[in-house]
């Protein structure tokens, strides 16, 4: 892992996203395999002659060298790994990229410095979406890992209210909770959300199995909406406030 205390080093980095700084740079927003979140400048990366610019667009998987400025860090050197061109061709596909971003931004912060297992999931998930796999089947499995990464995996395996094991049958979900609530409890408890026997085994397979074990499910259109609307739920709880895509990817699909 590099010492961000040395003057360069070298990191794999995705774009999470990138904002205009001072006249002709770039503050860019990372998620690095050695250091997590991280932001650095792109100096002259607006400029028409600049040879960065086409190398630092969002979700582009790049090699980054940097250095170490008075108060930030400032890219030296730029070199394309995956741009994901897909991503960029299908709007979908680019709100749903934009989705995945979404969520790791929001649940890391730039003083985190272990990133190498969320970085994998990053790029193994942009690669999937890129090539066109089940989008919902992508998106669960992403969203069933990244818990586990963050700290908030689901308990879906015990009632996470009296801890009995939970059986196959309809359940509820707390989301103040963080799991599956058994009928016994539910019943008698506020704000839970019922949970339907199959999208509960669906929920499990993902969180217990490798995404090639996990991409041969097949879930109901029914379970597919159920899914969705449960984890945005957890997510807007967890957070505090509703994710910004699912909103207009709701939009462009209706």
């Amino acid at each position: 892992m590099p010492d961000p205390k040395f003057r360069s080093f070298r990191v794999d980095a995705v774009v999470l996203r990138h904002s205009d700084y001072g006249e002709a740079d770039r503050m860019l927003t990372l998620y690095t395999r050695q250091l997590g979140k991280m932001r650095a400048i792109a100096k002259g990366a607006r400029k028409i002659a600049s040879r960065k610019a086409g190398h630092i667009e969002p979700f582009t998987h790049v090699k980054l060298q940097l250095a170490q400025g008075r108060a930030m860090f400032i890219i030296t050197q730029a070199d394309t790994v995956d741009a994901y061109m897909p991503l960029r061709d299908d709007l979908i596909l680019t709100s749903q990229a934009s989705y995945v971003i979404e969520l790791l931004e929001r649940f890391t912060s730039v003083d985190e410095r272990e990133g190498s297992s969320t970085f994998r999931l990053l790029t193994e998930t942009l690669s999937r979406l890129s090539s066109k796999a089940d989008v919902w089947l992508v998106t669960r499995y992403y969203e069933m890992r990244l818990l586990d990464h963050v700290g908030f995996r689901p308990q879906l395996f015990e009632c996470a209210n009296c801890g009995r094991e939970i059986k196959a049958e309809d359940q509820f979900f707390s989301f103040s909770a963080g799991g599956v609530i058994c009928p016994r409890c539910g019943h008698g408890l506020p704000n839970v959300k019922p949970i339907s026997e199959d999208t509960l085994k669906y929920f499990r397979h993902f969180q217990r199995s490798s995404y090639a074990e996990a991409s041969r499910a097949r879930p109901s259109l029914d379970v597919q909406k159920e899914a969705e609307s449960l984890m945005q739920g957890y997510f807007t709880y967890l957070l505090e406030r509703e994710l910004n895509t699912p909103g207009f990817l709701k939009q462009i699909r209706s």
